[in-house]
C-alpha cells in the first residue's frame, strides 16, 4: 500500500510567491535600514562609521539604538502592507522613507531641545549617561513613528 501526498493545486505557485515575497521584502528592509544608517551618519557631526568601527561607546550605543529605531519604522511599514506585492512594496518604501526622515529630524531636534553636544558625546573614548537618553529617543521616535505608519 502507498501513500501519496496530495498537494492543492496551485500549491508550488503559491509558494513560490510567498518565498519572492519575502526575498523582496527582505531586500527592501535591507535597503532602508542602510539609507536609514546613512541618514543618521550624514546628520551626525563627524563619520559615524568610524567612530563605530573605532569602539567609541557612545558612538556604538546610539547607533544601535537607531539601528533597531529604523527597523520599528521598516518592520512597521511592511507589515501595514497588505495586498498585491508591488503596491505593498511601494508603500513600504514611501513610508520607509517618511519614517526615517521623520525620526532623524526628531531625535536631532532633541538633542537641541535638550543641550547635548552629539558630536563631543561621539567622540568621547569613556561612554557617558547621555548617550542612553539619546539611544532612548532613537528608539522613542521610532516606535511612535512606527505605529503612526499602522
Amino acid at each position: 500500500m502507498t501513500t501519496a501526498l496530495a498537494l492543492e493545486a496551485g500549491y508550488w505557485h503559491s509558494l513560490g510567491r510567498g518565498v519572492g515575497a519575502i526575498l523582496a521584502y527582505a531586500l527592501l528592509g535591507l535597503v532602508l535600514m542602510l539609507i536609514g544608517f546613512q541618514a543618521v551618519d550624514v546628520t551626525t557631526p563627524g563619520p559615524l562609521r568610524a567612530m563605530v568601527a573605532r569602539g567609541l561607546p557612545n558612538a556604538v550605543v546610539i547607533s544601535a539604538a537607531a539601528m533597531v529605531s529604523m527597523a520599528f519604522i521598516v518592520v512597521l511599514a511592511i507589515y501595514a502592507q497588505a495586498g498585491k506585492l508591488s503596491e505593498g512594496l511601494l508603500a513600504a518604501t514611501v513610508y520607509g522613507l517618511v519614517g526615517i526622515v521623520a525620526q532623524v529630524i526628531s531625535v536631532r531636534v532633541l538633542e537641541f531641545v535638550l543641550g547635548i553636544d552629539i558630536g563631543a558625546l561621539l567622540e568621547k573614548p569613556e561612554f557617558s549617561t547621555e548617550s542612553v537618553v539619546v539611544s532612548a529617543a532613537h528608539v522613542a521616535i521610532g516606535l511612535v513613528v512606527a505605529v503612526a505608519i499602522l
